[in-house]
């Protein structure tokens, strides 16, 4: 890979709902706004070789509708976290209380990822894209594997709450600046702290 297209989702009905959902099996999809939302991604951005995506169907449908006749590549590592007990829940619902309470090592109550656990995987899911033959990628991932990297880019590691990223935005990143966040990251999983 020589360029990365990373971008958030369109917005989804959860987005609307303002409901947590890190299990891909559960249905989510975008809404009409989120499919012009989508569609615009495309036209800003400019074609791409391959269109990554994780195993939730709202980036799978963002990437359909943004780059249409482009080949798709599932990805889970680049997957939304796993909320434990909060799926399904609001924000507010003491999800917001936990990550603003919680070690980076620790896991959300009722099996949920610890969010150094979810910035391995993401780097997996990067990797993945980086070593892959296609010139220019496209890969439509859920707000904190965006925002790791792009923190990760301005030489700052993953803090304890993120901001939002603009939904449907493309971010277009060389893959040198991309291996060397992707190698920050690793060093912050290897000794976490917020």
């Amino acid at each position: 890979m020589r360029e990365l297209v990373l971008a958030r989702h369109a917005e989804s009905e959860f987005n609307v709902a303002m409901r947590l959902n890190g299990d891909p099996s559960v249905q989510v999809a975008l809404t009409e706004a989120g499919r012009a939302q989508a569609r615009a991604l495309g036209a800003e951005a400019g074609p791409v070789d391959l269109v990554a995506h994780s195993s939730f169907g709202r980036t799978r449908e963002t990437g359909e509708l943004a780059w249409p006749e482009t080949p798709l590549l599932e990805i889970p590592e680049l997957g939304e976290f796993t909320f434990g007990r909060f799926e399904g829940l609001r924000w507010a619902d003491g999800f917001d209380d936990w990550v603003r309470t919680s070690a980076p090592d620790v896991g959300a109550p009722g099996g949920g990822e610890s969010r150094v656990e979810a910035a391995r995987r993401f780097v997996r899911g990067y990797r993945t894209l980086l070593a892959r033959p296609e010139e220019r990628i496209a890969a439509v991932a859920h707000g904190a594997p965006v925002a790791y990297v792009l923190l990760a880019l301005d030489g700052k590691p993953p803090v304890r709450v993120l901001e939002g990223v603009e939904q449907a935005r493309p971010f277009t990143i060389v893959s040198a600046d991309l291996a060397r966040a992707l190698d920050l990251l690793d060093a912050w999983v290897a000794s976490p702290a917020f």
